[in-house]
């Protein structure tokens, strides 16, 4: 049976940009967006922002460093760790990267460059930076739809409690982990193949405080998987596309059951455990994402590319550090939207290392600088883009450490 359906969908909103979610990778681009003059709203259909980071309780800011002593992500990455934790922290806190500006003396035996957070704390701090940068957040909106004229986005359509409409934009970025808005105005977008295992991360308190129980650790990828040594204990033998709501829902469902055997488990031994805070959203780490001009590999470690726009390290390992091509942004069929976070086009392997949050922070302020310039990504100078992130203190190059 289907349903015809005509609609007529008004435009409630114009900007300049249009950010859709707002988890580290869409902060950092409104953020980026709004510093370089533009209009910005910022879509997140959750009621907090952070997204996994927040929401989905995967409080571990990953490293910054590539575990030699040299840090790598700077600008909105380094701003993002330090609000974090402007508050106070959880655990790990590197006080021989934040208690001294002197790098001397740091090696491959130093503390890594992370930390872990307060998921609250971080979700209303980061509310406030973008209120106060004069982004326009919408809470409870959810991205259905794009319409695309020719080879651009003329509108996004979304949903929230005022019902369907439809905002316009002159440039887009998807941050929403998905690539929803990429696939929706018809992109050519890629599935995570190997599948999503389950994860039930939760906080629960006893005498010792407020403890964080990841149950349930991220997969090993599979051209990994042979010569690590790694075994993960999973929870269902079952993996998730992250892709079908019926498919979402029964992984919430199972999420939950995990959780509870856990805790009751946790019981037996002292009845003082109690749970404090339940994940919000699903813990899923990869599910779809763009095919770019560019396919950065794992491998590519130590690789000079001319269109650098920031690097990241490598959070499983010491030593390796990526330079972000521009063109893992975008593809050309569409020339106004550019992505960020974990939709970004790289390999499977190197799909593990992106997806986490100071990669997210990296790609979102080089696609909200560069949505801030111009609504086709194509013909985009990037020198100009360059010199501007350069400004906002990115450093571009391995050769620049």
């Amino acid at each position: 049976m289907v349903i015809q359906e005509r609609l007529q969908t008004k435009v409630s909103k114009t900007c300049d940009v249009l950010v859709c979610g707002g988890g580290f990778a869409g902060i950092s681009a409104a953020l980026a967006a709004a510093r370089m003059g533009s209009r910005v709203v910022l879509l997140e259909r959750e009621y907090m922002l952070g997204g996994l980071g927040t929401a989905g309780l995967i409080t571990i800011y990953l490293p910054l460093c590539d575990g030699m002593g040299r840090q790598v992500s700077f600008g909105i990455a380094e701003e993002l760790l330090r609000l974090s934790i402007s508050m106070g922290w959880e655990a790990k806190y590197p006080e021989n990267w934040l208690d001294s500006d002197d790098p001397a003396g740091r090696n491959e035996n130093t503390k890594r460059f992370q930390v872990r957070y307060n998921a609250q704390l971080f979700a209303m701090l980061a509310e406030e930076l973008l209120l106060k940068e004069g982004v326009e957040i919408l809470y409870g909106t959810y991205a259905v739809s794009a319409a695309r004229e020719n080879d651009k986005i003329q509108a996004v359509i979304v949903e929230n409690k005022s019902g369907r409409q439809a905002i316009c934009a002159k440039s887009y970025v998807d941050a929403t982990g998905d690539c929803d808005i990429a696939h929706f105005a018809g992109a050519p977008t890629a599935n995570f193949k190997q599948g999503n295992i389950l994860a039930a991360w939760y906080y629960f308190a006893n005498e010792t405080g407020y403890n964080l129980q990841p149950l349930g650790a991220s997969d090993v990828p599979d051209s990994e998987r042979a010569s690590s040594k790694k075994q993960v204990k999973l929870l269902v033998d079952r993996r998730f596309t992250g892709l079908d709501g019926e498919e979402i829902s029964q992984l919430v469902c199972l999420s939950h059951k995990a959780t509870m055997a856990d805790i009751q488990k946790k019981r037996m031994d002292n009845a003082a455990v109690m749970p404090v805070t339940l994940a919000t959203i699903p813990q899923l780490r990869m599910t779809r994402k763009i095919v770019g001009e560019y396919e950065l590999k794992e491998s590519e470690r130590h690789t000079h590319f001319a269109d650098s726009v920031g690097m990241v390290s490598n959070w499983k390992k010491r030593g390796p550090v990526y330079e972000v091509p521009f063109g893992t942004l975008y593809n050309k069929t569409v020339k106004n939207l550019i992505v960020a976070g974990r939709c970004t086009s790289v390999d499977e392997t190197m799909w593990d290392v992106m997806r986490v949050i100071p990669c997210c922070a990296v790609t979102g302020q080089a696609a909200g600088t560069a949505a801030a310039m111009t609504d086709d990504f194509n013909g985009l100078e990037i020198e100009k883009l360059q010199d501007e992130l350069q400004k906002q203190g990115v450093i571009l190059h391995e050769s620049e450490l």
